[in-house]
């Protein structure tokens, strides 16, 4: 059966966030003396600067960000990701965020975050905003449940957001063409793949390329801060 409501789509970090998760949670850490500062900070500016000029090596960053998940028991870590929910990311939700989540689900849509940040960080982080549906990196874990510091599947970052979405849809024996419409918010240059599939493209709060791109375009750019 065709959907008779829209699929809205929602990238995380710098869009419905005011900041970067996957930047803040390393920072966390730091401050909580878990983590070198003097590495980490440098290598993890590093990765954001090359995120933020499109290129980024994924394969690279995600071997460097999830090493420290290892060291952990998943009771520690989820003991932790409350302190960081509390202390980072509730602070950097704009109510507008909320409030175009809390639209589109009123009007019946399918929301879903999208992501490449990992699952570990971002599932509560979706749970926070009330949204049911999210595709984020996946962890590999161990016998013992443990996170072993890896990556595993095809990472949802640039052309990998569209075969994890296209994956996902195919499980619920659609294609995005089942739907009337589809919505896709995003601030970065990196998501250009997934912005070009969707009907409906939105520009939030653009880096400077995606701006020059909705804007000759004729997408939407809009802001959710302030």
């Amino acid at each position: 059966m065709t959907p008779t409501h829209n699929l809205a789509l929602f990238d995380l970090d710098n869009t419905l966030l005011a900041g970067d998760s996957d930047h803040e949670w390393p920072r966390f850490l730091i401050r909580r003396g878990l983590l070198d500062e003097a590495h980490f900070a440098r290598q993890n500016d590093h990765f954001y600067a090359q995120y933020q000029a499109g290129t980024l090596d994924i394969q690279e960053f995600l071997a460097f960000q999830l090493a420290p998940l290892a060291r952990f028991s998943r009771a520690e870590l989820d003991a932790l990701h409350a302190e960081y929910l509390e202390q980072h990311i509730r602070p950097i939700i704009p109510a507008r965020a909320r409030e175009l989540l809390a639209a589109h689900q009123a009007a019946g849509d399918v929301v879903m975050i999208i992501t490449a940040t990992n699952r570990f960080i971002t599932g509560p982080i979706a749970r926070e905003l009330g949204v049911e549906h999210l595709i984020a990196v996946e962890l590999e874990e161990g016998a013992d449940g443990r996170f072993t510091g890896r990556p595993t599947g095809i990472p949802s970052f640039q052309h990998g957001k569209i075969q994890r979405l296209e994956a996902w849809l195919a499980e619920r024996g659609e294609t995005l063409g089942s739907y009337p419409k589809s919505f896709f918010y995003s601030d970065s240059r990196n998501d250009l793949p997934l912005l070009e599939r969707v009907t409906d493209p939105v520009a939030v709060d653009p880096d400077p390329t995606l701006r020059a791109i909705a804007e000759a375009r004729g997408w939407p750019v809009i802001s959710l801060r302030g």
